[in-house]
């Protein structure tokens, strides 16, 4: 859950819809509910069309902006940052997605303040 959040917050921070991510559970057992969460993320994406038309963003824009965010999600500071998130959100032993993410978005802040920019 908490990696949900955190690539969510960075699309979100780079201007790319956060609906464009979907991290779903269903184990080996759940063929129908697989089947479903497909489908319902396929149609999802048909809506939006292509990455960067439902944003108002060029081809070069889309790639600048996720090339910053990869550059982001892969220094030192955001991944210490996030190892802090999710030690607080053991200490709380809150499992809502909620808190969670409200949690990550509070001890991620300074370390993506430069993707905002």
């Amino acid at each position: 859950m908490g990696m949900d959040a955190l690539v969510k917050k960075v699309l979100k921070d780079v201007g790319i819809r956060e609906e464009r991510f979907s991290l779903q559970w269903a184990s080996a057992a759940e063929a129908p509910r697989f089947v479903q969460l497909i489908t319902e993320f396929t149609q999802q994406m048909k809506e939006l069309g292509p990455i960067g038309e439902a944003e108002g963003l060029s081809k070069e824009e889309v790639h600048e902006r996720i090339s910053k965010a990869l550059d982001a999600v892969s220094s030192q500071k955001v991944r210490v940052s996030f190892g802090n998130a999710a030690k607080a959100v053991r200490k709380d032993g809150i499992w809502t997605n909620e808190h969670i993410s409200e949690i990550i978005n509070t001890k991620m802040e300074k370390s993506l303040a430069s993707l905002s920019k």
